[in-house]
């Protein structure tokens, strides 16, 4: 645990404000460092917004801190009644998603999800990463809402919020079966992912987008794996990545790439390569999504950023709050994806001009729906008639 006066000296670094300077003290009693820490994404332990009390981990001067263990990814079972969930957000594509899992081991320090943890009671920092929740009854869940008098099929979403081929999911194979019970009933499925698990189940996924059923976006944040392996650690490398999105091609199904999330000053300058890279691997189409930090993704960003990139700390937020109306996030409809003004137009012209040179965006063809037929599997009430 750093002492106040490094902390002090860290803060007060050319460019720092003193606002940021405060918070960066404010916020070392709740530092997690050292090999406590090693693998993770996030730097910060706070309790959760909902939380009645908070803790702090300090030295008071007596040589009285314990040597804690390691963060270790532990998995609970979530029970939930239902796993279809509904939005009705202008922002987005869809209007019904999954998430098999609750946190996400990769440590995405960006994460926008991490905030989501403290409806559990625990912290967006390194519990969002280490304290995950599993649903095992997902598969069966699914089957008995497919099969609901009156459901109205349109496509699903998995992966918009914490990722599924996540490294749990060798184990626990959720997704998988949540992919079969799709194939069974003729369901159409979009696949976000950043992890080249997902070329485990090429075999359902080839199956499926030969009918027109499925598709599957990779995130590329980076090509730059030192700067990955800070941002993201316990995510698939760039190479990785790029691979998987050649093989998912080669197997006939349609992949695109997302170049996701842009932080200005740190990888905004790569987005030309990434769609270079993406295009040679297969990608169809792309997309990108601007760096979003909602709540407690905020401080966790900007503690990672002082750790890692002290001398571009200023020019970064300067940049993000240039789009955000003088904040470091904006929620509005129609805003929070893209930014608004000068330097957001400038990269989606950049992304723009590169997307059209490649001829990436020309065709999407639209996932099919005409093959639905509802599943009669176990724990779906049969008909009387």
């Amino acid at each position: 645990m750093p002492n106040l006066s490094t902390l002090k000296q860290t803060a007060f670094a050319p460019g720092l404000q003193a606002a940021e300077a405060d918070t960066l003290v404010q916020a070392s009693g709740l530092r997690v460092a050292g090999e406590r820490n090693r693998g993770r994404g996030a730097g910060l332990n706070m309790s959760g917004r909902f939380e009645l009390r908070t803790r702090e981990v300090f030295d008071d001067g007596w040589n009285s801190l314990e040597e804690l263990a390691p963060f270790k990814t532990e998995v609970q079972v979530e029970k939930p009644r239902s796993i279809i969930a509904r939005n009705q957000s202008p922002d987005l594509s869809f209007d019904r998603s999954i998430n098999p899992y609750r946190g996400c081991e990769h440590g995405c320090v960006y994460c926008f999800a991490r905030p989501t943890h403290a409806y559990m009671g625990l912290s967006a920092g390194v519990d969002f990463e280490a304290r995950l929740f599993a649903k095992p009854d997902a598969p069966r869940l699914l089957e008995r809402e497919l099969s609901r008098p009156g459901y109205k099929v349109q496509p699903i979403a998995i992966g918009t919020n914490t990722d599924p081929y996540q490294p749990i999911e060798k184990q626990w194979r959720i997704m998988r079966q949540l992919l079969e019970v799709l194939e069974a009933a003729g369901h159409p499925v979009g696949i976000v992912t950043k992890s080249a698990l997902i070329t485990r189940d090429i075999d359902i996924l080839s199956r499926m987008a030969s009918r027109g059923l499925a598709r599957v976006a990779l995130s590329v944040t980076t090509l730059d794996r030192k700067l990955a392996r800070t941002l993201e650690p316990r995510a698939a490398t760039p190479d990785k990545r790029l691979s998987a999105m050649r093989a998912l091609s080669e197997a006939g199904i349609p992949v695109s790439v997302m170049a996701a999330p842009v932080i200005p000053g740190l990888n905004d300058h790569e987005i030309e390569r990434i769609l270079d890279s993406a295009k040679a691997a297969g990608a169809e189409t792309a997309g990108y999504v601007m760096l979003r930090l909602p709540i407690e993704v905020s401080p966790l960003f900007r503690d990672w950023l002082l750790r890692h990139y002290p001398d571009r700390y200023r020019h970064v937020m300067a940049l993000i709050r240039s789009m955000r109306g003088g904040k470091d996030y904006d929620a509005e409809f129609g805003k929070r994806m893209r930014g608004a003004g000068p330097y957001a137009w400038q990269i989606a012209r950049r992304f723009e001009l590169a997307a059209k040179r490649l001829d990436l965006n020309l065709r999407k063809a639209p996932l099919r729906t005409d093959h639905f037929v509802p599943p009669l599997g176990d724990g779906v009430q049969l008909s009387l008639l």
